[in-house]
């Protein structure tokens, strides 16, 4: 059994999204290529919503399974977690002192106390307010815009998953930030914040804002596939959206997100733990809107052959 010490030298932040990323990539390897083979158990727990198997369900994993509509949970963590983060990295660098000890305290657990300043306050500033817009907007589509039906169920993991995500994200992007450690070259704000713009950041900005923007629309043209004219809900089956980028590719509200946390490795790309966001990201989003594919394939004889899985001409 690991000791306390050897605990707190352990990144459990990059621990958790490894481990994320290994079961993706192993559970969806499988799914790919030997899916028949599979236990039940196993293809259930994977499959959910409109891609659930189908058949008859494990029984064990069905009493595993939760609403679908439970997605709503964890944006509002998600919206009070990245709020959270905000209003720490605000007082931190707006006032020119270091975040209060209980931060570095907790993030030290989190992220070993050998964390080194990798990032720069107008980064961090950077990136923990486009994560908050868009974990903001996500909570407001959830609630205010999405039909979620009330038949589909998912797995609890899953449900778990979307906590760890946000939860570990606001983490990896603070625990390199400057002010937020306690090693370094310069481990403390030590003249408040500057502001310091580059072409770069410009860049990761305008095309996070593309693709937070499109998202939405991706998002709103699938919610109002089960609306009237007026807004009121007539139905919850899946029908086949059109415009904007559906006209391309399946998934456009999975590429974008994938776009959006290229964007913000872009900022902090020296931040050694968004690599693993990053990856973890990519690998769900691309696994995910391959099923989604299949089964618009599957369900929709004429679907039009132009529309790719993920990657607008590409894949």
């Amino acid at each position: 059994m690991l000791t306390w010490f050897e605990l707190r030298s352990i990144n459990l932040i990059n621990f958790l999204f490894i481990n994320l990323i290994v079961t993706i990539v192993v559970l969806g390897g499988l799914l790919a290529t030997i899916e028949k083979h599979l236990p039940t158990a196993i293809r259930q727990t994977f499959r959910y919503g409109k891609h659930a198997i189908k058949g008859s369900p494990d029984r064990l994993v069905s009493l595993l399974e939760v609403p679908k509509a439970w997605f709503k949970h964890f944006y509002v963590f998600a919206a009070l977690w990245s709020v959270a983060g905000f209003a720490v990295m605000m007082d931190t660098y707006l006032t020119g002192k270091p975040a209060p000890d209980y931060v570095i305290a907790f993030l030290d657990t989190m992220a070993t106390n050998r964390r080194m300043v990798r990032t720069t306050p107008t980064e961090t500033m950077i990136a923990i307010t486009l994560i908050t817009l868009q974990c903001l907007r996500r909570f407001y589509e959830t609630w205010f815009v999405q039909v979620f039906s009330s038949k589909l169920k998912m797995n609890l993991s899953a449900y778990l998953v979307g906590y760890i995500h946000y939860f570990g994200t606001i983490v990896a992007i603070l625990s390199q930030a400057e002010g937020f450690t306690r090693t370094g070259p310069v481990s403390l704000p030590t003249n408040g914040y500057r502001f310091e713009p580059s072409l770069r950041l410009a860049l990761c900005i305008a095309v996070f804002y593309y693709a937070w923007f499109h998202q939405y629309r991706s998002n709103a043209i699938l919610a109002n596939l089960r609306k009237d004219k007026q807004g009121k809900v007539v139905n919850q089956k899946h029908s086949l959206p059109s415009g904007d980028y559906f006209d391309v590719i399946s998934s456009p509200h999975m590429f974008f997100e994938i776009v959006m946390y290229v964007s913000l490795f872009g900022v902090l790309h020296r931040n050694s733990s968004m690599v693993y966001v990053l990856l973890w990201v990519l690998s769900n989003q691309l696994m995910n809107s391959w099923l989604t594919h299949q089964w618009y394939v599957e369900n929709f004889p004429n679907y039009p052959k132009q529309r790719k899985a993920l990657v607008p001409f590409v894949l």
